[in-house]
């Protein structure tokens, strides 16, 4: 039996943190549509694949890091289209323990694609 719509977003937005905190940016890039586009605050678009393989790819991890994400909210708004939203928190390890770095919220837009839900469109912001 195959997930529901809502089930998979939750599942893609897991497996793209878990990527993130692993600094596994072809496993990033994948869960994203081939002309997908990311924003972040005061950066301009990163749009497709290769944009974002050579985006995450400069923020691969150098020290152990720690996205949770929490209030998952999910729309699914037909068969090949969803929305959701979600609060994150962005800690690092240091000497002292895990310490929280700054809080964020996606806004994203996903497409059913092959069979997969994809992540067509991320907005971020952060609050410190």
């Amino acid at each position: 039996m195959a997930d529901s719509p809502e089930a998979s977003v939750r599942n893609l937005i897991a497996a793209h943190i878990q990527a993130q905190d692993e600094g596994r940016a072809g496993d990033i890039v994948a869960l994203y549509t081939k002309d997908a586009v990311l924003k972040l605050p005061g950066a301009e678009p990163v749009e497709g694949h290769d944009a974002l393989l050579a985006a995450y790819g400069q923020w691969t991890p150098t020290q152990p890091q720690l996205h949770l994400g929490a209030n998952i909210h999910v729309t699914v708004l037909s068969d090949t289209r969803a929305t959701a939203r979600a609060d994150v928190l962005f800690l690092q390890r240091t000497d002292s323990g895990w310490v929280p770095q700054v809080r964020g919220r996606y806004q994203d837009e996903y497409a059913l694609d092959e069979g997969h839900w994809k992540i067509r469109s991320r907005v971020t912001s952060f609050e410190s």
